[in-house]
């Protein structure tokens, strides 16, 4: 084996030995074992050529022992030699200067006092902005070369979409070569440097080694399945990496527990989902439930999706957000009557409380619960968002109003389950809460304190799992310290205890909250 660096994409120059930077003998084809693969590293050093948004690729050549791959060598013959050409160096878009800019001018917590400053985001390009687009070159720190075990006789114009690309026929004999594959499959994006004018060394890991056609067809197919995904919307650039990331740096048994709670978490997400749908369907009565709470998480779902639609997220995401946005739009009318005001010019919704909520004491508790936790969020909200507006940069001042709550949403989040816990203290019970569908959710927070220590994540969002965790615990504590009283009404309307009376008179009460609901 002879690997050349060269800035040319065709290489014939065998006899400069400053471009052979590795040759190897006695390099065995399809056995296994540890003298099947080599390894070399080394460091090089770029022209200022390649500093310039150069290309530098690496030439390998295979020859049968005895022979070279010089065709101006006496001994060279065509037919045992091959070879193949791959670039070390790839290319991203770099996001323009101004994309994101300081509201108020030149901010405190910069450096400079300019008003634009220039934010590099290899994930997420704006290509819809007018003029070019300045391309930036990464260099690959590792190349693998992997010659494929592949002895498989294909049918002349019978060779498989994805194989055919990779095999190199020679055309007096309808033979193949062996084929040679730069195996980049575990390359991370963030594994590549960058090249610029103060680069004054690289260093380059070279390896050669063997590798199955199952698995080569593996790489191949799973590659091509992220392509799809990214082109029809369903998967960002950098998810891809993520999913590797897991393979790579995670345990084997770590991993197969992730794959069993994944799977858990789905389950009981689904369940969750269902039985909320359920309660709410069935419910009759808001007596002991908070509906500023349904109300606060209608907005917060509201204010995620907007922030999301406003930053270029995938569709399925969108898709997912926006149908729990519907879905806490539909509990306010199940929680409140909702009508439609045609005194004015312009039709208006106007929400009014039920009957069974504010005929009770689970008004007045909610509206106190709101009134103090509402100065706290306030507060948070407030200072938040003039933190963001001095010492972060934004797009547009609308992009700041929805970046300004949405991290409210994140932080402060827990605060809207605190008016259930309060009206649940005041009236000394826990009956009228779903709790199937609390089950469900307790269980994907076990599973979500898992994932925190074994998914990479922002120490942010590591934090709000665990402030969950408070939350449901109080709640569980609230199990305990109030029992089940047969004699309140449940979540279907009706009371526990077989009384005639009594259970005439809740259902007619029923219907006449339901004709007047009508």
């Amino acid at each position: 084996m002879w690997v050349y660096l060269s800035e040319h994409e065709r290489f014939n120059d065998f006899g400069d030995e400053g471009a052979l930077v590795w040759h190897e003998n006695g390099i065995p084809y399809a056995v296994w074992g540890q003298e099947s693969s080599r390894s070399l590293s080394f460091k090089y050093y770029p022209s200022e050529a390649l500093k310039q948004n150069g290309t530098l690729y690496a030439h390998v050549f295979f020859a049968r022992s005895g022979y070279t791959p010089d065709p101006n060598d006496p001994e060279f013959q065509p037919l045992a030699t091959f070879g193949r050409a791959h670039p070390i160096v790839m290319y991203f878009p770099k996001s323009k200067a101004g994309k994101r800019r300081s509201l108020l001018g030149s901010s405190e917590g910069s450096d400079t006092g300019e008003t634009l400053k220039e934010v590099i985001d290899d994930d997420q390009v704006d290509l819809k902005d007018d003029g070019p687009v300045e391309w930036v070159s990464y260099w690959k720190p590792n190349v693998t070369v992997n010659l494929v075990d592949d002895f498989t006789r294909y049918a002349h114009n019978g060779v498989p979409p994805n194989i055919a690309p990779y095999l190199n026929v020679e055309p007096s004999t309808g033979n193949y070569y062996p084929t040679i594959f730069f195996n980049d499959f575990w390359l991370l994006r963030d594994k590549l440097v960058q090249i610029n004018g103060t680069v004054d060394e690289l260093v380059l890991n070279l390896e050669v080694a063997p590798i199955s056609m199952t698995k080569w067809q593996l790489f191949l197919q799973i590659d091509q399945s992220f392509q799809i995904h990214r082109s029809y919307g369903s998967m960002l650039e950098g998810e891809a990496d993520e999913l590797k990331r897991v393979f790579l740096e995670g345990n084997l048994y770590l991993l197969a527990v992730t794959m069993v709670v994944s799977l858990l978490h789905s389950v009981f997400d689904m369940l969750a989902f269902k039985n909320d749908i359920q309660f709410w369907n069935k419910n009759k009565s808001m007596e002991g439930l908070s509906a500023k709470s349904v109300i606060v998480s209608f907005i917060s779902q509201l204010i995620i999706f907007l922030y999301l639609l406003d930053n270029d997220t995938s569709w399925m995401i969108l898709a997912s957000s926006g149908i729990g946005c519907c879905i806490e739009f539909w509990k306010i009318g199940k929680a409140m009557h909702i009508e439609i005001d045609r005194s004015g010019r312009i039709p208006m919704l106007r929400f009014r409380d039920r009957e069974s909520y504010s005929g009770n004491k689970t008004k007045e508790y909610d509206d106190l619960a709101m009134k103090y936790l509402s100065y706290v969020l306030f507060f948070l909200a407030a200072c938040s968002s003039v933190y963001s507006l001095m010492y972060e940069q934004h797009k547009s001042w609308y992009s700041w109003i929805l970046s300004s709550l949405t991290s409210c949403v994140y932080m402060f989040g827990f605060i809207m389950m605190c008016p259930q816990l309060f009206i649940n203290y005041k009236l000394k019970s826990v009956a009228h809460l779903p709790w199937r569908q609390m089950t469900y959710k307790f269980l994907n927070t076990i599973i979500n304190d898992l994932f925190a220590f074994v998914i990479k994540m922002p120490t942010l969002h590591r934090l709000s799992v665990f402030r969950d965790d408070i939350i449901f615990l109080i709640y569980l504590y609230q199990r305990w310290k109030y029992p089940v009283d047969k004699k309140r009404i449940n979540e279907f309307g009706f009371g526990g205890e077989e009384n005639g009376g009594d259970e005439a008179t809740n259902v007619n009460a029923i219907k006449d909250d339901d004709k007047k609901t009508n």
